[in-house]
């Protein structure tokens, strides 16, 4: 019975996760949010601002980490509209009436966030490389690279969750994601955080954006990392759990709403 359960709820995770690629692909919005934005972005900071910014080394190579994080925030904020979306136009009610686990709802849109970000992710490393990015990673530091972004995206995916759960218009779940697409601004991200007013700096130090970008960084181009990446770990790894867990929960009280 325990096997079958699992097997259905695999099923039903897979049929949610097709049901959101297609709709990535069939609305040009999103389309060009997940896929077109994060190379435009690349090229606006490196073409329009890279040659005003010291870092200490060429610019591109400083800001590929920033843009995929920033990218990452652009994207939750369509992945807790779709979310909304769902719970308030009806098709939660729907799946009530069907053989399908309600649950693979949230389940896909984690997974259809998770490929279209990684995508994104791909799309920024080529063309970067090919306006100059030059990371000297090795295979161990591509594994770690793969690894954390994809601690980060999970993680990132679930929090979109709990906002698409808790909003209740699909304007108020893309304001709820304000704060994902703005604390990479206020990090290492664009400028090194030693240029930052002194009060600005502290913030910027401590908080989980900064050592996920340096971790990427040192991974990518041979910085210092120091321990961000057992920070990231736990900053990411504990908002993954976290937002696991109150999703479940809201989602459940919903369910018997």
């Amino acid at each position: 019975m325990t096997e079958s359960k699992w097997y259905w709820s695999i099923l039903d995770g897979w049929t949610m996760s097709r049901r959101s690629f297609k709709h990535l692909f069939r609305n040009p919005e999103s389309l060009f949010l997940s896929f077109g934005l994060p190379v435009i972005l690349m090229l606006l900071f490196v073409y329009i601002f890279g040659g005003a910014i010291q870092t200490g080394t060429d610019y591109v190579n400083y800001v590929v980490p920033g843009v995929i994080i920033v990218c990452v925030g652009y994207a939750s904020s369509m992945t807790a509209m779709s979310v909304t979306q769902d719970m308030v136009g009806g098709l939660f009610e729907r799946f009530r009436s069907m053989p399908i686990l309600p649950s693979s709802l949230m389940v896909g849109h984690v997974i259809g966030s998770f490929a279209r970000n990684m995508i994104g992710t791909a799309l920024v490393l080529l063309a970067a490389i090919l306006i100059g990015f030059r990371p000297s990673a090795g295979l161990q530091e591509w594994l770690g690279v793969i690894g954390i972004l994809s601690l980060f995206l999970f993680s990132i995916s679930w929090l979109s969750v709990v906002f698409g759960l808790l909003a209740k218009s699909v304007e108020s779940a893309s304001a709820f994601t304000f704060l994902i697409m703005f604390l990479p601004y206020v990090s290492s991200a664009f400028v090194p955080t030693d240029t930052m007013p002194a009060w600005l700096h502290a913030f910027a130090e401590n908080q989980p954006m900064t050592p996920l970008i340096e971790t990427l960084r040192g991974l990518l181009i041979g910085t210092e990392i120091g321990n961000n990446h057992w920070v990231t770990i736990v900053w990411f790894g504990g908002l993954l759990i976290i937002s696991f867990v109150v999703a479940t929960m809201i989602f459940k009280r919903r369910k018997s709403e």
